[in-house]
């Protein structure tokens, strides 16, 4: 087994509140230049820039792991995890069909859609910073149903967390790990494996906030595992 440093919740421009900078090539090279094996790209409620930031990381030796952050009606985010493409755009087409609202880019930002050279090669127009109709059950549902590994965001954090929105965590929620925004809040005591990420807007803060796994391999069965305390693998500290 070897120790894999991972930043899980990173944004690219797609997002409307990321800066238009996070595009494929810059993001993999500064997640290189601060030293992290496996970056999770998450843009709110798509995935249209996935497919650019894998292939951009291939290219450098570094692993990418298919994800969404995905508003729920309650406004609480959760992030989807995925080992495939493939099972994260079914999740996708459920978040298209479930999401209302179009995009104002004077009000909220443009949504850029990028390829793996960062050429600009269109336009988002959904409303991706909106809330989908979903409720949080049904998007963990929804998660584990394509074989992924949902986790609450930035629970430390009061805006759009599960916590600062709902003021707890509903019983029985099969969430596989939260997330909290820097170490310290990570010694908390909570009922869940916890994980720190930076959620990067900015390509600065890439890296700024992450946590190391002791796996077989840099993928999301594996960091399921380590999420388990299965067979050896673990979360193991920076």
């Amino acid at each position: 087994m070897r120790k894999v440093r991972a930043d899980l919740h990173l944004h690219t421009c797609l997002s409307p509140c990321a800066d238009t900078q996070m595009k494929a090539t810059a993001i993999v090279e500064q997640a290189r230049k601060v030293g992290l094996d496996m970056i999770g790209i998450c843009d709110h409620n798509s995935a249209e820039n996935v497919a650019a930031l894998v292939k951009a990381g291939a290219r450098e030796g570094l692993t990418v792991i298919p994800g969404m952050e995905v508003t729920s009606s309650e406004e609480v985010h959760i992030l989807g995890l995925f080992d495939t493409e493939t099972d994260l755009m079914l999740l996708q087409d459920m978040v298209y069909e479930n999401l209302p609202g179009e995009n104002s880019e004077e009000a909220f930002g443009p949504q850029y859609v990028i390829d793996e050279w960062d050429r600009i090669i269109g336009t988002n127009s959904k409303l991706l910073i909106g809330a989908t109709l979903l409720t949080v059950e049904q998007i963990v549902d929804a998660i584990h149903e394509r074989a992924g590994l949902a986790i609450a965001p930035h629970v430390d954090r009061e805006r759009f967390s599960l916590i600062g929105q709902l003021g707890f965590i509903p019983k029985g929620l099969k969430l596989d790990a939260l997330e909290v925004s820097t170490p310290c809040a990570a010694t908390k005591e909570y009922d869940y494996p916890v994980i720190c990420s930076s959620d990067a807007h900015f390509l600065k803060d890439i890296g700024k906030n992450s946590s190391c796994f002791m796996v077989e391999e840099a993928s999301v069965h594996e960091i399921g595992k380590a999420l388990r305390q299965e067979l050896g693998r673990r979360v193991v500290s920076n």
